[in-house]
């Protein structure tokens, strides 16, 4: 058994490694890999036994602005173990292997598990930790220039990358930046059905409408944006409510209820001792 520091590279052991991320959480990286997002800001370190990814745990690397400060960190994801592999400790290797490398850095080590493993970080000293979701009920009906996207057309998906790879925060309070690969996930895989091109903003809006309810998921853009402004003008005269599913700069009148989702956000400060605030909402496609 080896371990081997990001297998993006070797074609076998990448195989491998959607395969096993295909099995244990119905997710493949192959599109992905091969429209070039998957790049060396996504590090997955990995148990090898001869050509076959038997355990993984993949470091995300972000950087965030908090209250106007710039923090870096990094994210956890696609832990997992082939199950002929489990109950030999080899997750707990790998997150220690991931620790002692970046523990001086990062200002903050953060992750979300998932319902079954939720005794599993804290014994490395992570700590779970609320957040909270925005929402608000538009004042009037708005009208907006939005050309849908199609994540098939090599133009389209062009357009959504370059202005997610240059994309300012959304939010100075708490918001990611250079995660333009992490919101082509999305936008290959859970939401490429939901992107449109605004003109006049120079920005991509992902969003969901279902019935009085809007879901907006993210606003990439170069340039300073009122995203209450923009989400107002996505509302029709059906719409009751706009849910924020990241942290919107101003959020004096809005809603804010504590977030109930799939998973828990766990949170380890590092160097600066400096770590999540409470009171924001995590960017849904800056999510590992």
């Amino acid at each position: 058994m080896e371990l081997r520091k990001n297998v993006r590279e070797n074609k076998d052991l990448r195989d491998s490694f959607n395969q096993l991320a295909e099995d244990t959480f119905g997710i493949h990286f192959g599109q992905w890999h091969a429209r070039g997002y998957w790049t060396e800001k996504y590090v997955p370190f990995s148990y090898i036994e001869g050509d076959r990814v038997i355990a993984n745990v993949s470091v995300n690397l972000i950087d965030f602005i908090m209250a106007g400060e710039e923090k870096k960190a990094i994210q956890i994801g696609t832990v997992m173990t082939h199950p002929d592999c489990r109950n030999r400790g080899l997750s707990t290797d790998l997150l220690k292997s991931v620790l002692a490398e970046y523990r001086d850095q990062v200002d903050f080590v953060y992750l979300f598990a998932n319902q079954n493993v939720l005794e599993f970080y804290p014994k490395f000293g992570f700590q779970a930790q609320q957040e909270t979701l925005f929402s608000m009920v538009p004042g009037t009906a708005g009208k907006v220039n939005a050309m849908k996207l199609d994540m098939e057309k090599a133009s389209d998906r062009n357009l959504a990358y370059a202005i997610a790879r240059d994309r300012l925060p959304v939010s100075n309070r708490f918001g990611a930046r250079n995660t333009g690969e992490l919101f082509m996930f999305y936008a290959l895989y859970a939401f490429q059905d939901d992107l449109y091109y605004l003109e006049e903003e120079d920005a991509v809006v992902m969003f969901q409408r279902d019935g009085e309810r809007i879901d907006l998921f993210d606003v990439a853009c170069r340039e300073n944006v009122d995203v209450r402004k923009i989400a107002e003008k996505l509302a029709d005269d059906n719409t009751g409510q706009i849910v924020f599913h990241f942290t919107p700069e101003e959020t004096e009148g809005m809603r804010a209820d504590v977030f109930q989702g799939d998973e828990v956000l766990f949170v380890l400060p590092m160097r600066s001792g400096a770590g999540i605030p409470d009171g924001v909402k995590h960017p849904l496609t800056a999510q590992a």
